[in-house]
């Protein structure tokens, strides 16, 4: 049995984690970390893990939680993990971060869109950036994930196949993005009160959002050059979920045959990737609540253009779901256990 222990665990993300691992054979939470709750009982605050859940909120005692769990989520804010790591911690425990701590390999570059020190730079290279379709094997061996971000994941995988066969220009890619108001945390804002939020979509973080770089980064890495293109998210009036639609410019004339062999070939034997019928665009819909991505692609012929598209569930494949998929890989089990979540609907 895997001994978990998850900082952060009152947070959207968090509470994802815990409601995941209540349903996986192999793992048992021994640390609910959350410095806003300590001594409150964990289904007091989410009263849909009453009796499911019950232990009480910790601290977060990185240092502590090392010595008894083997694996830590720190479903933190940017900052705390890079904060409380070192190599003493990483010698007793395995580290999955879902903050963006650790998954710009520049440095500077994270420090320039983040606005913090980085505290840990010595552990950057280290760390393996926690895309499974991409890169499990490395995962595998890992004692340090970098848990993707829920827009680049969403964001990678709807472009990867095409960028990774240098099918399209990758200086005419654009992508736009919308997520649910979850994706924002679950912390107090203004802008994320029901007045603001219903009946209405806004652009924000236009020219200058954070994922930016990551999104750049993984698909300059996938096309094997250096990427700079638009990332424009979307804030939409619902709980969770993500639709991307990213547009390029194709570099030669291709049949949907052809591009659809390419979108095969990369994820036919994927779990969690399903490349939907065609003319069939993804649908927030119908990945709520599970650990799937819906992607599919659109040519345009007038313009000699290709639209991709991905739809995913912010808080599971962009987050906590993901997080266990890295995890079971850490730990040699099937990458799938626990993630059999069917999709909710309606």
């Amino acid at each position: 049995m895997i001994k978990v222990g998850i900082i952060g665990a009152t947070g959207y993300a968090g509470g994802e984690l815990v409601r995941i691992l209540a349903g996986h054979k192999d793992a048992q939470i021994v640390w609910y970390g959350s410095r806003s709750y300590i001594d409150r009982e964990y289904a007091d605050i989410y009263q849909n893990m009453f009796q499911i859940v019950e232990g009480s909120c910790l601290d977060d005692n990185m240092e502590a939680l090392a010595e008894k769990a083997d694996v830590i989520f720190t479903a933190t804010p940017q900052g705390f993990c890079a904060s409380m790591i070192s190599g003493e911690m990483l010698g007793r425990t395995k580290v999955i971060d879902l903050s963006a701590d650790f998954r710009i390999k520049d440095v500077p570059t994270y420090e320039k869109w983040y606005g913090i020190e980085h505290k840990s730079p010595q552990f950057v290279e280290e760390a393996v950036y926690g895309l499974c379709e991409v890169n499990r094997e490395a995962v595998k061996s890992a004692r340090l994930v970098a848990n993707p971000g829920c827009y680049p994941t969403c964001s990678f995988l709807s472009v990867y196949p095409l960028a990774k066969e240098g099918m399209i220009d990758m200086s005419t890619l654009i992508i736009d993005a919308k997520s649910g108001t979850s994706g924002a945390g679950r912390g107090a804002k203004v802008d994320n009160l029901y007045c603001e939020v219903n009946e209405n979509i806004k652009a924000y973080g236009v020219a200058g959002h954070r994922h930016t770089p990551e999104i750049e980064e993984q698909l300059g890495l996938a096309a094997n050059e250096q990427v700079l293109l638009n990332f424009t998210p979307h804030l939409v009036p619902m709980n969770r979920g993500i639709l991307v639609t990213a547009y390029a410019s194709l570099k030669q004339n291709v049949t949907y045959e052809e591009v659809k062999a390419v979108y095969d070939k990369y994820y036919d034997g994927e779990k969690f990737v399903r490349v939907l019928k065609k003319d069939i665009c993804p649908q927030t819909r119908w990945v709520e609540g599970s650990n799937y991505v819906d992607v599919n692609f659109k040519i345009d012929e007038r313009t000699g253009r290709i639209i991709m598209m991905g739809a995913m569930d912010n808080l599971v494949k962009g987050a906590a779901g993901q997080a266990v998929q890295n995890m079971n890989l850490m730990f040699g089990l099937p990458e799938d256990e626990g993630l059999a979540l069917v999709p909710l609907f309606p």
